[in-house]
């Protein structure tokens, strides 16, 4: 099989973020994504103090989620847009505060659903960078170039790090 090619991280420094949206509780082995998604999208218009058209797909993982993997076990995910402030949120929609600090980004091109890309991060990447992860979210960027399952598919994925 040929190896994949996968782009270089950056680290950056993310300042806190105001986000509004929907979160379900899900596994990988119960991925209900889809369903979040297609309860939130119709909504997202209702949304006033948008800072912009992208769209934050976040995850909230147990600590030690990974070290000890199993595809069965809950996280929260949630389908977001950030907003200046918490003035005017839609009934039926929630907000969460992203807590800053440092993190991992991948730009990354190809499928959503082809999850070599995080294989690679945590069990590539990771090990050789000088960071371990951190306890907080993990999230994508889905901007104007994201086009769901799509080869030509393009997001941001933000990895939160601390130093070893």
């Amino acid at each position: 099989m040929e190896k994949m090619k996968y782009p270089e991280a950056r680290i950056e420094e993310l300042q806190a973020k105001q986000l509004i949206g929907k979160s379900l509780k899900m596994s990988f082995a119960e991925n209900r994504t889809g369903e979040l998604w297609a309860s939130f999208l119709p909504r997202r218009n209702e949304i006033t103090r948008a800072v912009s058209g992208e769209l934050f797909s976040l995850q909230i993982y147990s600590p030690g989620h990974f070290r000890d993997f199993d595809p069965t076990r809950n996280f929260e995910k949630w389908a977001l847009v950030e907003v200046t402030d918490f003035a005017a949120v839609p009934e039926g929609l929630q907000t969460f505060t992203l807590p800053g600090g440092s993190y991992a980004v991948f730009n990354y091109r190809g499928r959503s659903g082809d999850g070599r890309i995080f294989q690679y991060i945590f069990t590539e990447w990771l090990p050789a960078s000088g960071y371990q992860l951190d306890d907080r979210p993990h999230f994508e960027v889905l901007g104007a170039r994201y086009k769901n399952d799509d080869p030509d598919s393009e997001e941001q994925i933000w990895i939160p790090i601390r130093p070893v």
